[in-house]
């Protein structure tokens, strides 16, 4: 099971080792006494870190790596514009789910569940999770949009949260907490979805996090895919909570969140550029399509290098 913090962990052990010969001189041994703690205290925070990083399903112990994922993309700054950019990045990851075989399921309008896992070129199995972890974040593009009769450029945003599936039992959620709403789901999917009350909004009191679900016939159905986003979103919020708390433990690719800054779209250029990779791509319309194994690829290499390097 990969634990990105096995080399800190390694090199505590042996520092700690070190300590514990320094305890036979009398003249060091406070000295190192002291040390241990100390170096057992930085092991428990990183080892509880590690430890977060595993889901109990039905169970068993699954490492993050191998979750599936939920993505919620939303149009940021821009309008329309950016509305209409939302649902074209979307679509990248739907059409590269489409070539590489991932189940999709439509869990709202904007929100996808990605199951399945993915074989590499060098044949290292990946899941949807690990897999596009590192596209969370504010992704940009300037073009001219259709409805822009001068032919000035414009630059829209929209954000990508893309967040492990959590079972509800793996996160603290008090039904005390909940407000349910429900509605009727409107729009396609046949007279029940159009009739009963089926689809489900559910504010979560403490946070204020709000999530949806109207893709089921049934209302129990859509009750329990909401309450899976809500622990996902609640996961996210203890996640960036231990990650503050270790400090530079985190690969300097960056945090992953979805206000951070990470890739440009320039149709005048016909480029993309990660802005955490300092790396463009001149193949746009590639991109749009769903091939985008390369980029996924370079961003879990500078992860890796960085991890070794800050080992």
């Amino acid at each position: 099971m990969y634990n990105p913090y096995q080399a800190q962990l390694d090199r505590l052990a042996a520092l700690v080792k070190e300590n514990e010969a320094l305890m036979m001189d009398p003249e060091l041994q406070e000295l190192a006494r002291s040390e241990i703690a100390d170096l057992r205290a930085q092991i428990e925070s990183l080892q509880a870190a590690a430890d977060a990083m595993q889901v109990t399903t039905a169970g068993a112990a699954t490492n993050l790596a191998l979750a599936n994922c939920i993505m919620e993309v939303r149009g940021g700054a821009g309008g329309n514009e950016a509305k209409l950019w939302a649902g074209e990045l979307l679509r990248i990851y739907l059409r590269y789910s489409e070539h590489h075989h991932l189940k999709v399921e439509y869990l709202d309008d904007d929100v996808i569940k990605i199951k399945g896992h993915v074989t590499d070129t060098d044949g290292t199995t990946w899941y949807p999770y690990q897999l596009f972890k590192w596209e969370s974040g504010v992704h940009r593009v300037q073009r001219v949009p259709v409805t822009e009769s001068s032919g000035r450029i414009h630059t829209s945003t929209a954000s990508l949260a893309v967040l492990p599936e959590i079972k509800t039992t793996s996160v603290q959620i008090r039904e005390e907490d909940l407000d349910w709403q429900f509605t009727r789901a409107g729009g396609a999917g046949g007279q029940n979805v159009n009739k009963v009350n089926s689809a489900v909004r559910l504010t979560h009191i403490p946070t204020g996090i709000v999530v949806s679900a109207r893709q089921e016939r049934k209302q129990a159905q859509n009750r329990q895919i909401a309450l899976e986003m809500l622990a996902a979103k609640l996961w996210e919020i203890e996640e960036e909570k231990r990650q503050q708390a270790l400090g530079n433990a985190r690969s300097a690719i960056g945090r992953a969140q979805r206000a951070e800054k990470i890739r440009t779209y320039n149709f005048p250029q016909n480029r993309v550029t990660d802005h955490r990779l300092n790396q463009s791509w001149y193949d746009l319309p590639v991109v749009l399509e769903g091939h985008i194994g390369e980029i996924l690829r370079a961003c879990r290499q500078l992860e890796a290098d960085t991890v070794t390097i800050g080992d």
